[in-house]
């Protein structure tokens, strides 16, 4: 395996001179989809498996007592009929179940199985090990002011957010 230094192409070469806003969600965008990339690669050829999968995993891991469809939708920021394709296969699969709430049978109470959680466990080791070593190159004080900057980032964007539903 070769150690030489692969770079992303910019778009625009980079230059922040003008329409910064811009270019920095370009290159946002573009280091997402690049590890989004890698990630689903990881999982599809060494666990069978997809992102979209692992993510409604992950959400029913993070609450053992269970998701409705609706729920876990909301959590994962995509439509009832996205998951509902991916909970039927994890049904099917047995790692997950699907039991309709005594209160409304026309929901449902979506929970890992133990056989689901025992999986979930070893891709989620996997996915953070992934995740550590795509960002092994930036120094600790690097990852700090990244984070804290995207942490503002993101608080901005839920104050534009608000004033859009205002």
């Amino acid at each position: 395996m070769s150690s030489a230094v692969v770079t992303i192409p910019e778009k625009h070469g980079g230059d922040l001179a003008d329409r910064s806003s811009v270019r920095l969600w370009l290159r946002l965008l573009s280091c997402t989809m690049t590890i989004e990339k890698i990630v689903q690669r990881r999982l599809t050829d060494g666990f069978n498996t997809t992102l979209p999968r692992f993510d409604v995993l992950a959400a029913l891991e993070r609450r053992p007592q269970g998701m409705t469809m609706g729920e876990l939708s909301r959590a994962l920021l995509v439509s009832n009929g996205n998951v509902t394709a991916i909970v039927q296969k994890l049904v099917k699969d047995g790692a997950v179940t699907s039991t309709p709430l005594a209160s409304d049978r026309r929901s449902s109470l979506i929970q890992l199985t133990p056989a689901g959680a025992k999986s979930f466990k070893g891709l989620a080791r996997a996915h953070h090990d992934w995740i550590d070593t795509l960002f092994a190159d930036l120094q600790p004080a690097e990852r700090d002011a990244m984070f804290s900057a995207l942490g503002h980032l993101k608080q901005s964007l839920g104050n534009a957010a608000h004033k859009d539903r205002s």
